[in-house]
């Protein structure tokens, strides 16, 4: 028995003395710091947001599938039963919720890259805007960040104005990606939707349309400044209809957080993205970033590229029910002079140099 209690003794003690010698090494072990600490958190708040961008419709859609074909089909039914009665929600100003613009996730996302937003001039309360938003990029990441989060103070800046971020209304089909794009204040580029906000839900509604699209994707690598805006003259058709001031404003930056593979054009992959293009309503892009572990490794997260968004001078804008062609294209030429103006006076400030040039096509 003396040996029994005495071997137990000793192991007690041999126990203790491993654990007293792996808390000395875990408290020797350096800890990460702050800084460290908040590259993680800037890597995950845009993890979740392109996973949410990629991934949330489609899992979502698969998910209520499955579950039509398990014991838990009623909730499957009672979603469908809800979209159906909340279809046309996406068209009449959407299901803004102010607490997710807050989310403080949003301040870690704005300083991954970091995001900034310059303002030039007052917007008034008492009109309303479309605000051209250039250039498209791979995921509009300036115009998301701006306009749907309040990270970057676009409410202090323009006090009165509510802001709206338009995109396909195919992702309002969606279960759960179109209630989390509503929660943001995005809503479809349709002529409805936009009519809405500019004609019956106030004044003070500032609705940004990337004009370039799908389209403009399709040419989005670093170092070239090149939108799509020659032929796109629906959104100055729409300004004047609803008397709406036409505001430019351009991102500095959003071209370069992804490195793409652009096809010729002519030759048959560019084709197949154009086809897609023109039957989906979006663009199959080719492209690559970061990876999670490392900057060095390629993945599907952006580059911490600096973006800076320059919101211009609103051009004034008469309402006109039936504006002719003549008045269409006079104000198109307008406003691309100021957004030429805007692109000229801010270039070499945020990273462009004196010979670079904005190539409209």
């Amino acid at each position: 028995m003396k040996t029994i209690i005495a071997a137990c003794s000793q192991n007690l003690s041999g126990s203790r003395a491993s654990i007293q010698t792996a808390l000395r090494t875990l408290l020797a072990a350096p800890w990460p710091s702050q800084r460290d600490i908040r590259s993680w958190l800037q890597l995950l708040s845009v993890l979740q947001w392109v996973l949410s961008f990629l991934l949330l419709g489609t899992v979502s859609l698969l998910l209520l599938i499955y579950l039509v074909f398990t014991s838990f089909w009623p909730i499957s039914a009672l979603y469908l039963a809800w979209i159906i009665f909340d279809w046309d929600t996406p068209e009449k100003g959407g299901r803004r919720l102010p607490c997710l613009r807050r989310w403080p996730v949003w301040r870690h996302f704005r300083d991954y890259f970091p995001v900034k937003l310059v303002k030039t001039h007052d917007l008034s309360p008492s009109h309303n805007y479309i605000i051209g938003s250039h250039p498209h990029g791979i995921l509009c990441v300036g115009a998301f960040c701006n306009f749907i989060t309040g990270s970057t103070g676009f409410g202090e800046m323009f006090p009165g104005i509510r802001p709206f971020l338009t995109t396909l209304a195919g992702n309002f089909r969606l279960p759960v990606f179109r209630e989390y794009l509503m929660s943001g204040g995005l809503c479809p580029v349709t002529r409805r939707a936009i009519g809405y906000l500019l004609s019956k839900n106030g004044t003070g509604n500032a609705v940004a349309i990337v004009i370039g699209g799908a389209a403009e994707s399709l040419s989005c690598r670093p170092g070239v400044t090149t939108l799509i805006l020659k032929n796109r003259k629906g959104f100055v058709r729409m300004a004047l209809q609803h008397g709406a001031y036409l505001v430019p404003s351009f991102s500095f930056g959003e071209n370069d957080l992804f490195r793409q593979v652009v096809f010729e054009e002519g030759s048959w992959m560019r084709s197949i993205q154009q086809r897609f293009q023109k039957m989906m309503g979006f663009a199959p892009c080719v492209f690559y970033g970061r990876g999670l572990t490392s900057v060095r490794s390629r993945g599907f997260l952006p580059y911490a590229r600096p973006i800076t968004t320059v919101v211009g001078e609103p051009v004034m804008v008469p309402k006109i029910e039936d504006p002719s062609c003549e008045t269409v294209d006079m104000y198109h030429e307008m406003y691309i002079r100021s957004l030429l103006k805007l692109f000229n006076e801010n270039k070499t400030k945020y990273g462009l140099s004196e010979t670079d040039e904005l190539h409209i096509l």
